[in-house]
């Protein structure tokens, strides 16, 4: 991997790990459409490079990390699902990585599913991700198992997880910010325990590509956190949906054309 396409997977991150389109997704079939190697390095760097990104959410949140304890054991609550079910399907999940066609079948159903999104859910209640109680923070740490499966979306996931349970457009968005830094913490943290396991080493090159592949991450997810919220709640999810229909179609239309992404 060269500083260039470390740059250009850590643009990717940033701009799609809090949009409803599939962080995991599009930085696979970058890494395809880049002609990258299927290294381990690759692999440990698209989830490392995530860390980047959840720091944004902490220093644009900085106050409502320090609100109360309460605050801390929802978000604890709702990443217990992610914890079990991860552990358990850890092989299936990375099994699923190296298949562009159901990456691509993913970002299709996802897409279709958010066209109506805003439709189902007209009448919401609950403006403020503070107020949402633990059972809510349980269901919607079980929505965000769906988006193991490559393609799906966290963000998407999460958030329309919130939004069944009667919470707003941008309270859904919140909290499903704030509850990707433990995920994508405890991601990152067992991506470098099984590389090291395994007899892997990092060396000084690739440290650098990992600072840089997170500086560049944070700064772009620190913009595209912001223009968002805004976004989502003047449009709503219509553009995203059409969005990943249009990605899934093209995708599948080369793969049954007869050209291989070979994933990573």
């Amino acid at each position: 991997m060269t500083i260039f396409e470390s740059i250009i997977l850590a643009i990717i991150e940033g701009l799609t790990e809090f949009l409803p389109v599939s962080s995991t997704g599009h930085m696979i079939i970058g890494s395809a459409l880049m002609g990258l190697q299927s290294t381990q390095f690759v692999k440990l760097f698209i989830v490392a490079i995530q860390l980047g990104a959840i720091l944004s959410v902490v220093v644009l949140y900085f106050k409502r990390f320090f609100q109360s304890f309460d605050f801390y054991f929802k978000l604890f609550i709702a990443f217990i699902p992610a914890v079990i079910f991860g552990l358990l399907l850890s092989k299936k999940i990375d099994a699923l990585l190296e298949s562009p066609m159901g990456v691509a079948i993913a970002l299709l159903a996802g897409g279709i599913i958010l066209l109506f999104t805003d439709k189902w859910f007209k009448n919401p209640t609950i403006d403020d991700s503070n107020s949402i109680s633990y059972s809510t923070a349980i269901k919607i740490g079980l929505f965000q198992c769906i988006s193991m499966i490559p393609g799906t979306s966290r963000s998407a996931a999460t958030i329309i997880g919130g939004m069944t349970q009667k919470l707003t457009r941008k309270a859904a968005a919140e909290f499903s910010f704030f509850l990707a830094v433990p995920t994508m913490f405890g991601a990152t943290a067992k991506k470098l325990y099984d590389f090291y396991k395994e007899g892997y080493q990092i060396t000084s090159d690739e440290i650098k590509l990992l600072a840089i592949g997170n500086i560049v991450a944070f700064i772009i997810a620190m913009l595209a956190i912001k223009y968002f919220i805004t976004f989502l709640q003047k449009r709503g999810f219509v553009i995203f949906g059409w969005y990943r229909i249009v990605v899934g179609v093209i995708i599948i239309a080369l793969l049954l054309s007869g050209h291989e992404l070979s994933m990573i």
